[in-house]
């Protein structure tokens, strides 16, 4: 015979924690009211909520997103602007080690690279991206690093990676289109400023969209334009080409609405992109048939 404290019949199991089965709770979550231990319960306002519950209900908030609709990163890391800068100036150093020093035009690689239009009717393709990357001095570096690192962060800020390495790239082919058909064809041209001049655009049209003042960006890009008239050797047809490129890549990403706004974007910049494509092979085919 047994009485009231020597034992008898035991309550039921205590429940075990979903995420560890192993762990027994008397706890659960106020949400979705599955046993959970300590280490898997997060305080929400009203009671706790377990981590799958929190999870899922972050994904389920709408992301804040800029007016190219981009996912909103205020305290992103400008990582495509650094990574740019990082090639190119890669670049310069690979070229100066070849020269032997920071007179770099004498390199393999610089030589083989540089946009000469005769040169790229001939098939020296990669001429057409490549001189993008090259600079002919550490000013010419230097002075394109600094307005990509200043121009570039708030534009990729803007318009989210993809879109402003995109821009970025439309920028340089519509430089080097410019370059083909309006440059004298036996003249060597490089240098980032023509991507940098559309992200100078970019910066513009994006101002326009947000309905503030482009107007300080429109007097950076005059000047720029006047230095380039007023000093010898430097590409006025690129800079102007690249500015254009890349003022309508971003024009076609940020002017864009509805739901199908990202598709719509990226068509632009892909249209763009197979334009100046086709104006580089129609100037590199005349200039084969005339050479």
């Amino acid at each position: 015979m047994t009485g009231p404290g020597w034992g008898g019949t035991s309550g039921p199991p205590q429940p075990t924690c979903v995420r560890h089965p192993d762990r027994p709770t008397g706890l659960s979550c106020t949400r979705c009211d599955r046993p959970a231990c300590p280490e898997c319960l997060r305080p929400a306002s009203v009671g706790q909520h377990c981590v799958d519950c929190v999870a899922a209900a972050a994904s389920s908030v709408p992301r804040a997103r800029t007016v190219a609709g981009g996912v909103s990163r205020p305290a992103s890391t400008p990582v495509v602007t650094y990574a740019l800068m990082a090639l190119n100036i890669l670049m310069f150093a690979l070229t100066a080690a070849q020269a032997g020093g920071l007179s770099n035009q004498t390199s393999a690689l610089f030589r083989e690279w540089a946009l000469v239009p005769l040169l790229v009717a001939d098939g020296d393709l990669v001429r057409i991206l490549g001189s993008g990357f090259l600079h002919s001095g550490i000013v010419h570096l230097a002075v394109n690093m600094f307005a990509l690192y200043v121009i570039g962060r708030d534009c990729e800020l803007v318009l989210g990676r993809a879109r402003y390495l995109a821009v970025y790239l439309v920028a340089l082919l519509g430089g080097a289109a410019a370059v083909m058909f309006l440059s004298n064809p036996l003249v060597a041209t490089v240098g980032a400023s023509g991507a940098v001049f559309g992200l100078l655009g970019a910066q513009a049209v994006i101002l326009v969209r947000l309905r503030q003042s482009p107007m300080p960006v429109l007097v950076v890009i005059g000047l720029n334009v006047v230095l380039s008239i007023a000093i010898p050797g430097i590409s006025l047809w690129g800079h102007l080409g690249g500015l254009a490129a890349g003022a309508a890549a971003t024009a076609a990403v940020v002017f864009t609405t509805g739901p199908q706004r990202s598709r719509v974007g990226w068509a632009g910049i892909v249209a763009l992109a197979l334009i100046a494509l086709a104006l580089i092979g129609l100037r590199a085919a005349s200039l084969s048939s005339a050479f």
